[in-house]
């Protein structure tokens, strides 16, 4: 019997979320509604000369987000990060370990350096605009994946983040080559339509010769990915890369193929402030549904109500009693 319904890998970032205008956006000359990697000085520049309100400062990254949401909902899981030794990896591996997530930052053996910060900027129109200082996570590697935990677990989840380096996209295919060896399958999230874009050629090398077993994306990534234009095809063509897929469509909920079936997931209209970390929750509350007994159309519909409630509010989590609300 497995130990963990997921094993996840990705970048470790402490988020801090600030709700901005339009204008400031335009302002500091970033590009709206994707993420982009900064270097510490860009990164220092955005903190000083930042003009919104400071919502909240959580452990994140778009793993983090996931494994936190399954959690919550009474799953178990493992994440496989980086941080460093400062004051910020502290306080990072402590609020994980508040949420119940196993880490191998539990072993103590940090190294120096600056740990990954992550701004999240949240515009009047929901959107999400994230620069992102990787800091020692850019160094995430083949020694932060611990081979006995992937054995234990029911699914290896992927964040697509941690493919923009050479070492990051060598730990996933790493981690994925354990998996296949121990009956573990493998998931992943596309993460960003620039990280499609631009890393398309990595996420193949992830996936190998065999197919994915699950796919986590967007209607944007997911056209991105397979080169088509409209949800019909792409939809049709995702089935070449992988067993299982979700394509997750903001108010027109969720398109999620699973044991061959196609199941169309409505989901109720709310207006949106924030959707940030909506994806991950997503990935979170499915994966915790079809490990735990619910049918994938159950798992797609718990899926869609948390996300749908994380829109409604910022930050990029729920509480744990409101997802046992949901859960109900």
């Amino acid at each position: 019997m497995k130990e963990y319904d997921v094993y996840a890998i990705g970048n470790a970032l402490v988020d801090e979320e600030i709700e901005v205008s339009l204008e400031s956006i335009k302002n500091m000359n970033i590009d709206k509604g994707i993420m982009t990697l900064v270097n510490e000085d860009k990164y220092i520049e955005l903190l000083k000369n930042m003009k919104g309100v400071r919502h909240s400062r959580t452990c994140g990254g778009s793993a983090a987000n996931t494994v936190i949401g399954l959690s919550g909902l009474g799953g178990s899981a493992f994440l496989s990060c980086k941080v460093s030794e400062d004051e910020t990896g502290n306080f990072y591996y402590k609020n994980l370990k508040s949420c119940g997530v196993k880490t191998n930052l539990s072993n103590g053996l940090q190294p120096s350096g600056k740990t990954g910060h992550c701004l999240v900027f949240i515009t009047p129109d929901a959107d999400r605009t994230m620069n992102t200082y990787l800091g020692v996570t850019a160094s995430f590697s083949k020694s932060e994946i611990v081979d006995t935990e992937i054995a234990k677990s029911k699914y290896l989840y992927i964040e697509s983040y941690l493919l923009t380096s050479s070492n990051g996209t060598e730990a996933a295919i790493f981690a994925r080559e354990i998996a296949r060896k121990n009956n573990v399958k493998v998931a992943i999230t596309l993460s960003d339509p620039a990280i499609v874009d631009n890393f398309y050629t990595q996420i193949l090398e992830v996936k190998g010769n065999d197919k994915f077993d699950m796919i986590f994306c967007n209607e944007e990534e997911a056209k991105i990915f397979t080169k088509t234009d409209n949800i019909d095809d792409a939809t049709q063509k995702m089935k070449s890369f992988t067993n299982d897929f979700a394509i997750t469509r903001g108010s027109k909920g969720a398109n999620i193929y699973f044991n061959n079936n196609l199941e169309v997931i409505e989901t109720e209209t709310v207006k949106a402030i924030d959707t940030n970390g909506a994806g991950d929750l997503f990935a979170g509350a499915f994966l915790f549904g079809i490990n735990n007994g619910h049918t994938s159309k159950q798992s797609g519909q718990l899926a869609c109500a948390a996300s749908t409630k994380l829109v409604t509010k910022f930050g990029a989590r729920l509480t744990e009693q409101e997802l046992q609300n949901i859960k109900l």
